[in-house]
């Protein structure tokens, strides 16, 4: 159940980092406890796949706009590279959503 007096964190990473679907899905319910744990209710985590890219970006953003987001989290940086040098990303991405970048640390 989602809870909405807490602020919505989105997820973004690609596919192809990835060996299958099972470990996209164990990473949707990592980032999801992240989330948590960082006060944030978990929205969807949009997953880029190589041959479509940057489709899934595209559309975070716009629900970034749309529902005037604050952050996005992300495994780490290398989920950026498939769009172009990351830290140009993140600070275009930034300059124009207003969001920031915050990144997964699954801990010890």
């Amino acid at each position: 159940m989602t809870d909405y007096t807490r602020p919505l964190l989105l997820g973004y990473a690609r596919r192809d980092l990835y060996l299958s679907d099972q470990h996209v899905a164990r990473l949707k319910a990592e980032l999801t406890k992240f989330a948590a744990v960082e006060g944030f209710a978990m929205g969807s985590t949009y997953v880029e796949h190589r041959e479509s890219a940057p489709a899934a970006f595209n559309a975070m953003v716009d629900s970034i706009h749309r529902y005037e987001l604050t952050a996005v989290v992300i495994p780490d940086w290398r989920h950026l590279a498939l769009i172009g040098d990351p830290e140009r990303i993140k600070q275009e991405f930034e300059r124009v959503t207003g969001a920031r970048f915050m990144l997964y640390d699954p801990g010890p």
